[in-house]
């Protein structure tokens, strides 16, 4: 491992490819304790203290912007307005045909997609600022001038198109994806502050316990992330001219869990919606209805598995389309032995992703729910900031940014991380 490491140093584009990553991280995290103009911070954090308990809506958004939120910072939005343009536009492709057309276009569609994302993001993150101004005014008791809230709603959309340019320069110049790696990097900055509250409203045996239950949550999740079944596949000897093609076998890699961590991302936001609502209209109604769905309450648990169980299902037909497949194969002269070519394997295919993806979005919804049971139950302060969601994203992240220097490493005849 730490042979590796230094191998990474030794190579001058994959130095380069890291310390910019690391210079990007710096500045991301930089403008998370920045201000936006017109407000004092202190007064922020005294009064987002009494408002943002377990299970209010205030932690959780505070949790994925890293602190920016307690902080009322530039960076205050995080990156959420662009993750929830990404799962618009991912839901738009099964009800839009353009859409569904440029997601088979390879790498022009994506551009065109991605230029999209793009300005839907500053859409939302315009409605958002104003939709938190407003909420830190009622909520905080926060009074702003007219011309304070223009100038608040403008530098918070600013710091969220920073944010997702950012983002992009680490995906293109850096190392693994910048938009998974920010909201890495926004949850990680939790972890000391979750560690010393743990520390000191807890006994020994409770700690022992807890960092037990963490390396057994992280174990499944690697076991999640990297479990797969292989569908053998056969290709046919041709002769073409005086060469012969094909002849040799193959497989299709199928994932327990091919969806990832974005079924957890969507059932997160449908849900925070009901809470967000709450918080701008005053009434009876609407206080049951966030205590009904505040993050500790047995309806949001119950409806929160039932929505991962469902986006598992719904995201894994975007990505893993059985017909298609079955046509490429039988395209290139390809079948699964035993399965005839065409309609039946698209057939055979759909049943086996449809038999492995129910193990693995119960698995998944078990590993979201259960840190959050444990904070409900043991009152344990590190499950407060590390939820199921929080230690699926560090894990599947962390792994994917490991894939892509191992990749990295092996290119150029070095032994990679995982041996």
């Amino acid at each position: 491992m730490l042979q590796a490491v230094r191998d990474s140093f030794r190579l001058p584009d994959l130095r380069k490819r890291i310390l910019f990553t690391l210079f990007i991280v710096a500045v991301y995290r930089l403008g998370s304790f920045i201000p936006v103009p017109g407000v004092d911070v202190q007064k922020v954090q005294d009064l987002f203290k009494e408002v943002a308990q377990a299970g209010s809506i205030f932690g959780l958004l505070d949790v994925f912007a890293g602190g920016a939120l307690s902080q009322f910072a530039i960076f205050a939005l995080g990156i959420m307005p662009y993750i929830t343009a990404s799962i618009i536009m991912s839901l738009l492709q099964v009800v839009v045909p353009k859409l569904e057309q440029w997601s088979k276009e390879g790498e022009a569609g994506q551009r065109k997609t991605t230029y999209w994302t793009r300005y839907l993001t500053l859409v939302l993150a315009f409605v958002q600022s104003i939709g938190l101004t407003v909420l830190f005014q009622s909520q905080l008791r926060l009074k702003f001038a007219l011309f304070d809230r223009f100038l608040i709603v403008l530098t918070l959309v600013a710091g969220t198109v920073l944010i997702m340019w950012l983002g992009e320069l680490v995906t293109q110049k850096g190392i693994g994806n910048g938009m998974s790696l920010l909201i890495t990097v926004s949850i990680l900055s939790r972890f000391p502050e979750a560690l010393a509250q743990t520390i000191q409203t807890s006994n020994p045996f409770i700690g022992l316990a807890v960092i037990v239950m963490i390396l057994v949550i992280i174990a499944a999740i690697i076991v999640l992330d990297t479990g797969q079944r292989r569908i053998p596949v056969q290709y046919a000897k041709r002769v073409v001219g005086r060469k012969i093609y094909g002849g040799q076998s193959t497989y299709i890699p199928i994932k327990i869990n091919s969806a990832g961590v974005i079924p957890i991302i969507f059932a997160s936001s449908v849900l925070l919606f009901p809470a967000t609502l709450a918080q701008f209209f005053p009434g009876d109604f609407f206080k049951t209805l966030s205590q009904m769905f505040s993050t500790e309450s047995v309806v949001y648990l119950s409806v929160f598995g039932i929505f991962i169980v469902f986006f598992t299902y719904f995201y894994t037909s975007i990505v893993f389309n059985p017909v298609d497949i079955a046509d490429n194969i039988k395209k290139y002269g390809g079948f699964i032995p035993g399965v005839r070519p065409g309609g039946p394997t698209a057939a055979y295919l759909d049943r086996v992703i449809s038999r492995l993806t129910l193990p693995g979005a119960l698995f998944l919804a078990v590993i979201a729910l259960l840190p959050s049971v444990l904070f409900s139950t043991l009152n344990v302060p590190f499950f407060k900031f590390f939820g199921g969601i929080s230690l699926l994203i560090i894990v599947g992240v962390s792994l994917e940014t490991m894939r892509q220097l191992e990749t990295q490493l092996l290119m150029r005849h070095y032994e990679g991380f995982l041996k």
